[in-house]
């Protein structure tokens, strides 16, 4: 499982013209599901996200994680972060989960999320979804699980 975190002072997903997701200071997650991924790697994902120290103390280090801040949580499922871009001029999704375990895997993310978090949102998986958002810091990190 990749992911893709920024640390967001707000972020939306819209389809189709329609905004479907939104939220203020926060993180935003960009979510590819691998072939070999398992709900025990979603897990572990959600705890690494939920947990991580991004956002700034009092005295402006990174100390603080998502719950401390009380911030919102946009999960947005991305496939293409799974590309392999050893070779060529045009990306493989060999080492992405088939669709039907991806939209698996990310639905039990978002159940998962919303069990143990309150401020979630989320983008739809298979859509096509524009996102925007406004990276704090600019503060961005990839996390493999």
């Amino acid at each position: 499982m990749i992911t893709i975190i920024q640390r967001v002072t707000q972020a939306e997903v819209s389809i189709a013209g329609q905004k479907v997701a939104r939220i203020n200071r926060g993180i935003l997650v960009l979510v590819a599901i691998e072939r070999d991924d398992e709900e025990s790697s979603v897990q572990r994902l959600f705890e690494r996200i939920i947990n991580y120290r991004i956002f700034p103390d009092e005295q402006n280090r990174m100390n603080l994680n998502l719950q401390a801040i009380q911030g919102g949580l946009l999960l947005v499922p991305q496939f293409t972060l799974a590309a392999d871009t050893n070779s060529g001029n045009r990306p493989s999704f060999t080492p992405a989960a088939s669709p039907e375990k991806g939209e698996q895997l990310f639905n039990y993310l978002v159940s998962y999320a919303r069990q143990h978090y309150a401020e979630i949102q989320t983008g739809q998986f298979g859509a096509d979804m524009q996102v925007s958002l406004t990276n704090d810091g600019p503060v961005t990190f990839t996390l493999k699980v």
